[in-house]
């Protein structure tokens, strides 16, 4: 159960970043991040009430307000890393997250076997790989190197977070629930802010509503991978979970291939490969 639902995470997720990619080309980060994140929480809103929810609240809904609170500094760090760029080296690097789950759980005990440690070993090189590292070029700033540290250290922070703030399916509704107000929250402060020193909120025209059903994919597809993630890590070995739910950049890179006819780079598909070795050695560890 661990391995099927960490990869439905890495699919989500994978699909989610492709959406999202697509949508920045023409709408400003920020904006794509809090009109998703709203939607995504109006509609987990609804999910709490029907399911009654609100009656899971209790000590472990903290969890849940420090990963909101949390999650949009990681992604703001992100997005502003990528923009300084180059982003071959910014996107590998930031699968880095996968590090702090993986530490927690062998802080907590977890022990992989040596097939899964090999496993692990193998599916992360395939992962930073397959997001295509710049191994020549322009130079690197060190303030991109730091923000994109500092986005994966913050990643890996919401993935413990979020597998600790509930123990039940109506209480993951819950604590999602909670994550995805606290975010919408903080990055609506950002948003006008930014609006207030002169940045465009909106493309030329507006916003378009043909491009409503990408913002609700985006918003629903992210949500669903956190829930996904921490089911996986919740019934099985966080190390396990961590590095196949990592395999998002994999996703990204077949969708970018399939849907925009781009080109994947010989050392993309070598990081793809070594992603499903990995991946193997891990669900068969």
């Amino acid at each position: 159960m661990t391995a099927l639902f960490a990869l439905a995470t890495s699919l989500l997720w994978g699909l989610a970043d492709f959406g999202g990619g697509l949508l920045t080309r023409r709408t400003p980060a920020l904006t794509v991040v809090v009109v998703s994140q709203s939607i995504a929480a109006a509609v987990l809103g609804v999910i709490v009430v029907a399911t009654g929810g609100w009656s899971e609240a209790g000590p472990r809904l903290w969890f849940a307000v420090a990963a909101g609170l949390v999650g949009p500094v990681a992604l703001f760090s992100f997005y502003k890393a990528l923009a300084l760029g180059p982003m071959g080296v910014v996107s590998p690097l930031a699968t880095l997250s996968v590090a702090v789950p993986v530490s927690v759980g062998l802080v907590l005990g977890e022990r992989p076997g040596l097939v899964q440690f090999a496993g692990i070993a193998v599916a992360v090189v395939g992962v930073v790989l397959a997001g295509g590292p710049q191994l020549r070029g322009a130079p690197v700033q060190r303030q991109a190197v730091l923000l994109t540290l500092l986005s994966a250290l913050g990643f890996g922070t919401v993935f413990v977070l979020i597998t600790e703030a509930s123990t039940t399916v109506t209480g993951l509704f819950l604590a999602l629930f909670v994550q995805r107000v606290l975010s919408v929250a903080t990055g609506g402060a950002v948003l006008y802010v930014a609006v207030r020193r002169g940045a465009p909120a909106l493309p030329e025209g507006g916003l378009a509503w043909a491009s409503l059903p990408a913002f609700v994919f985006v918003g629903l597809a992210d949500v669903a991978a956190n829930g996904t993630y921490a089911v996986a890590a919740q019934h099985g070995p966080v190390t396990v979970a961590a590095v196949l739910a990592s395999l998002y950049p994999v996703v990204t890179a077949v969708a970018a291939r399939g849907f925009l006819r781009e080109r994947i780079r010989a050392i993309q598909a070598a990081g793809a490969g070594l992603a499903l070795v990995g991946t193997l050695l891990l669900a068969t560890g």
